[in-house]
């Protein structure tokens, strides 16, 4: 059996984009998906991810700034719009705007920052409880184009795609790894990538992973999120009446978007964030809303989007998969990469962190001492 240079495990925005890297430098790659890329069961499908730059450290807002010059040329070799221009607005007593106009000052990023009563003149859909940031350049991710968009370039590019290889085990060592799927078929990788998303705390047992390494990763959390789609109580005008927002208060946090094609571009996309039940993995998913959870989202509605009529006409779920820092976890022992961008945060930074899984892979490159494994055990995030 031939060995393929590098094995990508997991079709969506990280593994995609990864794939899409190593194919561009030349590199023989498969993309192994358990399903199809982008599917429904994962954390990369739909037409509605947030694009923002803010974030409370400097650090991830110069991320998003470099990931967007990667989003940029995708956009450019694809042909495709994979960002809309929707801006952001951040508010609520723990969502600290100062401290987020602060970060997008050092880089000079377009913001302002509104009194309530201001905010609530330009937006009046939105009832403001407190100061309110405002940054134009924010939008929305088409996270289903985004991934075809890269899985075809990857493609373009030499590399091989194999669609229902759900991988099961990872065995060997060094330049001579074995990949068995749940049917029993193998490939055979010098190297191997892993983003598998919410699958990965049931695979991680299964990889040829030093047990050192192995103890290092920290728990990962997977929830089953849900989100619900809101009409809008005014026929919506211009190309970005809504923004998106986050609004972080005590005991509720909540984010919402323009819903897109995932919403018939009818209304609004609205959820608590980190509101869904917890899971031991992507395999627990059923899909089924909790009606607590809707019940407290349409009470948030009524209380602070009179913009939206308060009964939602479609809902789904979606995976979270949570880092105890919120921080991504990118590393690598001997030739397996990790490769778990997530926490709900990850789909902006979907070109750069294949760009690093390229650079970790292949060793021409580092990535950020705060996404190694050792720094996971230290820092503690609030993205």
């Amino acid at each position: 059996m031939e060995t393929i240079e590098y094995a990508v495990v997991g079709a969506g925005l990280s593994g995609a984009a990864a794939a899409w890297h190593l194919a561009a430098r030349g590199h023989e790659v498969a993309l192994l998906e358990r399903t199809t890329p982008a599917n429904d069961a994962g954390s990369s499908h739909g037409s509605a991810r947030i694009f923002r730059y803010a974030y409370p450290d400097t650090f991830y807002t110069g991320l998003v700034l470099e990931a967007k010059r990667g989003w940029d040329e995708l956009a450019r070799v694809s042909g495709k719009r994979l960002i809309s221009a929707t801006g952001a607005v951040d508010y609520g007593a723990i969502r600290q705007p100062e401290r987020l106009a602060a970060a997008l000052a050092v880089h000079g990023i377009n913001h302002e920052l509104l009194t309530a009563e201001d905010a609530r003149t330009r937006w009046p859909q939105i009832a403001f409880d407190t100061q309110v940031l405002w940054h134009p350049d924010a939008g929305v991710i088409d996270a289903h184009e985004a991934v075809t968009a890269m899985v075809d370039q990857a493609v373009a590019y030499g590399a091989a795609v194999h669609t229902k290889w759900a991988v099961e085990a990872v065995t060997g060592s060094t330049g001579n790894y074995t990949l068995t799927s749940k049917d029993g078929r193998s490939i055979k990788a010098g190297n191997v990538i892993v983003a598998a998303g919410g699958w990965l705390p049931q695979l991680l047992g299964s990889l040829s992973l030093p047990p050192s390494f192995r103890a290092t990763m920290p728990t990962l959390e997977v929830r089953q999120e849900q989100a619900f789609h809101f009409p809008y109580a005014e026929p919506t005008t211009g190309d970005a009446p809504w923004p998106t927002f986050i609004h972080k208060r005590e005991g509720w946090q909540a984010y919402g978007l323009p819903g897109g094609r995932d919403a018939g571009f009818r209304g609004q996309k609205v959820a608590e964030y980190n509101g869904g039940k917890i899971l031991p993995s992507a395999a627990a998913q059923d899909g089924i809303i909790d009606p607590a959870n809707r019940r407290g989202v349409i009470e948030y509605v009524e209380k602070y989007l009179p913009g939206l009529i308060p009964e939602p006409y479609a809902e789904t779920t979606c995976l979270f998969t949570n880092t105890p820092t919120e921080d991504f976890i990118l590393d690598r022992a001997d030739g397996i990469t990790i490769l778990s961008p997530c926490s709900g945060h990850g789909a902006k930074f979907a070109p750069l962190i294949g760009q690093f899984a390229a650079d970790l892979a292949t060793g021409v490159g580092t990535v950020p001492e705060q996404f190694r494994l050792a720094a996971h055990a230290t820092t503690a995030g609030a993205h």
